[in-house]
């Protein structure tokens, strides 16, 4: 379903929800909020609870929060030399990598998330990532030459990874490099929330830069209201990006776009930071953004950055078959024109 965004400015989406009175907030309750850096972006959780609760229990909260996402970071970061990933890519040829179980699941998921997008996402494609200057190695100021683009490319590949799921370990083929830069922030909002919904938190929503994930309802009985990204106009007219409403209850949503992180080359053609690992160059199309909706973020995360490689044609199609609540918005020269999939649909129905 294709249509220019202007045709609808304002629209509401509102999952299926159930809560029995026993599962609603208290009506006295408040809302506590937390925030800080991590992962190289802001988060920030908002949770409701009991108007009088003491400073204590607020404490615990925090430190919940700042305990899981210290230990993504421990485990997934390719800006740490300790971290679990990090020492999967300094490993011999051959030899098997035991990793903690978090960070198992979520490259069982990376890599089954290539699997299904025909390697439209690679978690090995990060050595093209820093290559074309969006990784540890910094910036770039010109685009690297097709040398080396291919050489870097060699060295990738999502197929070339087995697991061992009965130890949790990851076969290092030679060479290889995991980057779970792409999911890893998807997968710390749900272990965040999961983590509040362990310590008796019911009602939250936690955000890390621009990813979210809701669970439960505000004091007022209300969803968590939260608007979906949209581009920013970058030439296009304004007023044709539609803005649509969400209700995050028991969903999380994600968004990747060509405006967040890029270049421009020799010639003013923007280099966006999502690399196609199929090519070994930046994608290169007409989409501007690219959102999902999924009970999971982590797999939010994943598809938004593998649909955004794909384009719009063909991340439709992949959107469809996989059953995935999709909305692409591409630039055009009358502004932007929006695509969303069945499932995206049916939501706004």
């Amino acid at each position: 379903m294709r249509r220019h965004a202007a045709e609808n400015a304002r629209r509401v989406i509102v999952p299926w929800m159930t809560m029995n009175g026993a599962d609603a907030p208290a009506e006295d309750g408040r809302i506590a909020r937390f925030g800080g850096d991590t992962m190289g972006t802001t988060w920030s959780v908002s949770c409701v609870v009991d108007a009088g609760e003491a400073q204590e229990r607020i404490d615990v909260i925090d430190a919940t929060i700042r305990a899981v996402l210290d230990s993504v970071i421990a485990q997934m970061s390719n800006w740490r030399a300790d971290s679990a990933t990090s020492g999967f890519n300094r490993a011999l040829f051959d030899s098997w990598v035991s990793l903690p179980p978090a960070c198992f699941k979520v490259v069982e998921a990376a890599l089954n998330a290539a699997r299904l997008s025909g390697g439209a996402f690679d978690p090995s494609a990060g050595p093209l990532v820093d290559l074309w200057g969006f990784g540890p190695s910094g910036r770039r100021l010109r685009a690297p030459g097709p040398d080396d683009v291919e050489a870097v490319r060699r060295r990738c590949g999502w197929s070339r990874i087995e697991l061992d799921h009965a130890a949790h370990a990851v076969r290092q083929p030679g060479g290889a490099s995991l980057d779970l830069a792409s999911i890893a922030k998807g997968h710390a909002v749900d272990a965040v929330s999961d983590a509040l919904e362990e310590i008796g938190i019911a009602h939250r929503l936690v955000e890390i830069g621009g990813e979210l994930r809701g669970e439960g309802l505000k004091p007022d009985g209300m969803p968590w209201w939260v608007e979906i990204e949209t581009p920013p106009g970058d030439g296009a007219r304004e007023g044709t990006t539609a803005h649509d409403l969400i209700a995050l209850h028991g969903l999380a949503v994600a968004t990747s776009g060509d405006y967040r992180r890029y270049f421009l080359d020799a010639d003013a053609r923007r280099q966006m930071h999502i690399v196609d690992p199929r090519t070994g160059y930046p994608a290169s199309h007409a989409l501007a953004s690219v959102t999902v909706l999924h009970a999971q973020c982590m797999l939010a995360d994943a598809y938004s950055t593998a649909l955004m490689v794909l384009g719009r044609e063909a991340g439709m199609a992949f959107a469809a078959r996989e059953g995935l609540a999709a909305r692409c918005v591409a630039r055009t020269p009358e502004g932007f024109t929006e695509s969303v999939s069945p499932a995206y649909a049916a939501m706004l129905e």
